[in-house]
């Protein structure tokens, strides 16, 4: 697996298991420290993404690349989702605005 793309997605995960074992008090910290470790990961793979040849062209071809179903088998089940939608949006070769990023 690219390296900034494992660190990325392990530091997401790390953040993931301490926003999931955060009291209350510290639960909207947590979660704000999970998002913004998630999109940087997603920033990871957006960049190694744009390195591929040939780029895929639909989000099936994209979610077949083997080092995605590496990463697919790391994630969180609840975080597939998201993943998923980040992944349309990177084939796409949109960008998501801050605004419109999960809360």
């Amino acid at each position: 697996m690219n390296r900034e793309v494992e660190q990325s997605l392990q530091a997401a995960i790390d953040n993931w298991n301490s926003m999931a074992r955060a009291d209350q008090e510290d639960s909207e910290a947590a979660a704000n420290l999970f998002e913004a470790s998630f999109y940087r990961f997603i920033d990871a793979v957006r960049e190694w993404t744009s390195c591929l040849e040939p780029q895929p062209d639909t989000i099936e071809a994209f979610l077949e690349l083997p080092m995605v179903q590496q990463m697919i088998d790391l994630l969180p089940a609840p975080l597939y989702l998201n993943f998923e939608t980040e992944a349309e949006l990177i084939v796409q070769n949109k960008f998501r605005i801050d605004e419109d990023k999960y809360d």
